[in-house]
């Protein structure tokens, strides 16, 4: 109890005397840094989760080919959840009558009362022509039509539609429905109807074909619980489906933008540990004297590390609660402004940021600023009567060792990736290694060439050699930071750019089904006639996995429900001869042009892994009552971002020619040519033309609002940052100071003392922004390729601009930390540094 109440006797008294002040505004910039980013990015999450799943219309679906009972229903109207279900099967569709009327087999959905659960149709009616959000279902008799399917049906507002034995009124037109991002392929054309008119349809009969929905969505907490219970509770012929089951672009997006969050986060954690692990060094050299007394009365070992670490621990608690209030009033306002942007009321953050940043703020402060702290045990009390005594500490390697296990342990927590963790890591200890040894060549250097220099060049120059470990510390440091803040810039940049590349307006917007062998020069005449692209067709067989290497496979050979339900059911092979640009080729070797001697299979690499299959196994398919086996010759990973016809499993050319087959193509149609699906069906009826323009709008708009997220989070962690950057920065000015002052003594004056400072910071800051500038491009490029997925190309520019910048930093903060031996009278400046 004594301990700790000298402990805080002493952290008053330096507060009093502003001995910790620089520790305690770097401790407190840090933690803003850190827990301001982890509000942000939990509120973020949780708007964008509730927006992606308004892509299901819902938290969480529930899909069975019966209707759902049982555990499932149950756990459905638990406290906190919203349920509601839908009913889906295909019929034929009517529009008018006697030889003039349209028929089309269609995909009917009834709606049941509150559908959808999150998100909005979005339809045009005889009312309001403009679109508009729905307002509830169709109302009884009537039923609303998708825009393709009344284009392909010749449907207009006000038409009678029969549907089964009912006939109901075309009341409105849906552009956009809720979940037509899951899977654009059962689209074509559609009508929606209130349950209540399913009975007078006549359809549901015994032995029909009926698709049973269960959408539920409420709060986090109940949702999960109803997933896992969910989970658990699922029968033969159902499945869960949750926003992760949604179309891989919209996946894509999601996955990168929380990918991109956390990297927000590490460079949070980085900058926290340069600012605390600076300030704690300036912190333990001002207490040298001060424990050197002490020694002089007695005080052991024990004690001294008591009160100093009791005091780090009453600092951080201190500095903890300040910078999270701090960084809960500036995550409100960001909050709000983020809420009019993405046009959607951002949830509240939970306790885990909260708890994140004091648990940051107290590991960083006891792993960087514990050992300078510790080495004040070791002070002897000569120091008293010799000022240039220095503390020596046997175990520095142990407790520096320690600090960045410290600094690995909470990367690698922040990280949630092992590959993002790996990559910080190893990023790090290249760039402090390459740091440290450049900086000592810089000392080497100007320790050879500081003769030849004349002025306040000179003396600037060699307080960088007199100063060996003081000049390594801080080109380290300085360096580390900007790298971290470069390294976000970069992939910030990359990741804007490669959205706005992959949602480029004129991207495929219908895709084409059904075309027949005969078909192909026809349909691709047809379409070059309209004015548009000629298309490319790709063949397309059904079929059914088989066997593995001889054995046969069920989907009761997979524990995981996707590939349980791949392994069930028919999927689309296809055949190419050439490889595009939007599959690459990620193991194995891709064929030629020319026929193979056997037939061999390129397989998308996540659809590999999720079945079990390797390079070089036989997997064989059921196609039509014929049997296809080929060998696994390479692996693809396909950029689904490109709206092309891409296929899990490729055929070698030739394979597939005796087979049964109808080909696909997908084709980019402008908004002035709003007849050409009509056109193109009644030329070619045979022909399925499916329009995903509103699939291309919920995407766009998630990638619209991730990228604003993203936006948001990157300047809120570039200011944070540059803040405790210049705390680090600013954080080792006593000696400049101290040397500063006896200058001004000697009559130095206020020009040679500030081209001699800015000679010292400009070299300290050149070196650590041109090595910051080359670390962060060769790590982005990691980051890029191996996290996040993304092409990559240095920058170069960006990287010139970066090392620039740390020159800018160095003497920006240098400057503004030294300019008190200018404005104050040296005797105060000595005074004060010197006790």
């Amino acid at each position: 109890m004594n301990t700790l109440a000298l402990a805080w006797r002493q952290l008053r008294r330096d507060l009093a005397a502003g001995e910790v002040r620089i520790l305690l505004a770097a401790l407190v910039l840090a933690v803003v840094a850190v827990t301001s980013v982890g509000l942000v990015t939990d509120r973020a999450e949780r708007a964008l989760a509730i927006q992606a799943n308004r892509l299901l219309g819902g938290d969480v679906v529930v899909r069975s080919d019966a209707p759902i009972e049982g555990a499932i229903a149950q756990a459905a109207k638990a406290p906190g959840l919203r349920s509601t279900g839908t009913i889906e099967l295909n019929t034929m569709l009517r529009v008018g009558q006697g030889e003039d009327a349209q028929l089309r087999l269609g995909e009917l959905r009834a709606l049941g009362q509150g559908f959808p659960l999150r998100g909005s149709f979005t339809l045009t009616d005889a009312n309001t022509p403009d679109e508009h959000p729905a307002r509830g279902i169709p109302a009884p008799g009537t039923l609303w039509m998708t825009r393709a399917g009344a284009d392909t049906l010749g449907a207009r507002l006000g038409e009678k539609v029969s549907v089964g034995d009912a006939t109901l009124t075309l009341a409105a037109l849906v552009t956009q429905e809720p979940d037509a991002a899951l899977d654009y392929f059962d689209v074509a054309p559609k009508v929606f109807l209130n349950a209540a008119d399913l009975p007078a349809t006549g359809l549901v009969q015994l032995g029909s074909r009926i698709g049973y929905r269960l959408v539920v969505a409420g709060d986090a907490g109940a949702v999960e619980r109803f997933t896992a219970t969910a989970r658990k509770a699922l029968q033969r012929g159902q499945r869960l489906e949750t926003i992760q089951d949604a179309r891989p672009e919209v996946r894509s997006a999601l996955d990168r933008a929380g990918r991109f969050l956390g990297l927000a986060a590490l460079v949070s954690v980085i900058l926290a540990a340069v600012a605390v692990a600076m300030a704690a060094r300036r912190h333990s050299e001002r207490h040298l004297s001060g424990v050197a007394v002490m020694r002089c009365l007695g005080a052991q070992q024990w004690q001294l590390v008591g009160i100093h670490v009791g005091e780090l621990i009453l600092l951080g608690l201190m500095a903890c609660t300040v910078g999270v209030a701090i960084a809960f009033a500036l995550q409100w306002a960001v909050a709000g402004w983020l809420a009019s942007m993405l046009k959607v009321a951002i949830p509240p953050a939970g306790w885990g940021p909260i708890a994140q940043g004091y648990g940051v703020g107290l590991i960083v402060l006891l792993a960087f600023g514990a050992p300078p702290v510790l080495a004040l045990r070791r002070v002897p009390a000569l120091r008293v009567l010799r000022r240039d005594l220095e503390p020596t500490e046997p175990s520095a390697v142990l407790v520096a060792v320690t600090g960045f296990a410290g600094l690995a342990a909470l990367l690698w927590w922040k990280a949630g990736s092992p590959a993002l963790g790996f990559a910080m890591l190893g990023g790090i200890a290249a760039t402090l290694l390459v740091l440290a040894g450049l900086a000592w060549l810089l000392i080497l250097a100007v320790r050879r060439l500081r003769s030849r220099l004349r002025g306040a060049l000179r003396y600037g120059l060699a307080n960088v050699s007199r100063r060996a470990g003081t000049s390594v510390a801080q080109v380290s440091a300085l360096g580390l930071g900007l790298m971290a803040l470069l390294l976000l810039t970069f992939v910030r940049t990359d990741l804007l750019d490669r959205w706005q590349l992959s949602l480029q307006a004129d991207a495929p917007n219908r895709f084409i089904i059904n075309v027949q062998d005969d078909q192909v020069q026809p349909v691709t005449r047809f379409i070059a006639g309209q004015g548009l692209d000629a298309p490319v067709l790709f063949p397309m067989v059904r079929g059914r996995l088989l066997s593995l290497n001889g054995k046969p496979v069920s989907g009761a050979d997979y524990t995981d429900a996707e590939a349980r339900r791949f392994a069930e059911r028919e999927f689309n092979l296809s055949t190419t001869s050439t490889r595009r640009e939007d599959n690459q080729v990620t193991a194995g070797r891709f064929w030629g042009a020319g026929p193979t001697p056997s037939p061999e299979l390129s397989v998308e690499e996540g659809f590999a892994e999720r079945l079990g299959w390797k390079l070089g196994d036989i997997v064989a398919f059921d196609i039509a009552g014929q049997t296809l086996s080929g060998r696994i010759t390479s692996l693809r990973k396909v950029d689904w971002e490109s709206f092309k016809p891409n296929f899990f499993v490729l055929v070698s050319p030739g394979v597939l020619k005796d087979y049964p087959a109808s080909h696909i193509t997908a084709v980019h149609v402008p908004a002035d040519h709003p007849r050409f699906t009509a056109q193109l069906v009644q030329a070619f009826p045979n022909l399925t033309v499916i329009d995903i323009d509103q699939v291309l709008k919920q995407v766009r708009s998630t990638a619209d609002q991730v990228s604003t997220v993203v936006q948001v989070v990157f300047w809120f962690s570039l200011a944070a940052g540059l803040l405790v950057l210049m705390a680090a920065v600013s954080a080792s000015q006593d000696e400049r100071l101290l040397e500063g002052g006896v200058m001004r003594v000697l009559g130095g004056s206020r020009r040679q003392l500030r081209m001699a400072q800015a000679s010292e910071f400009a070299a300290i800051g050149l070196l650590s922004g041109l090595v910051a500038a080359i670390a962060a491009s060769i790590l982005s490029g990691v980051v890029a390729v191996r996290v996040f997925d993304l092409p990559w190309e240095p920058n170069w520019t960006l990287a010139a601009v970066g090392g620039a910048a740390g020159v800018l930093a160095a003497l920006v903060a240098g400057l503004f930390a030294t300019r008190k031996v200018l404005d104050a009278p040296p005797s105060v400046t000595l005074r004060e540094l010197q006790g």
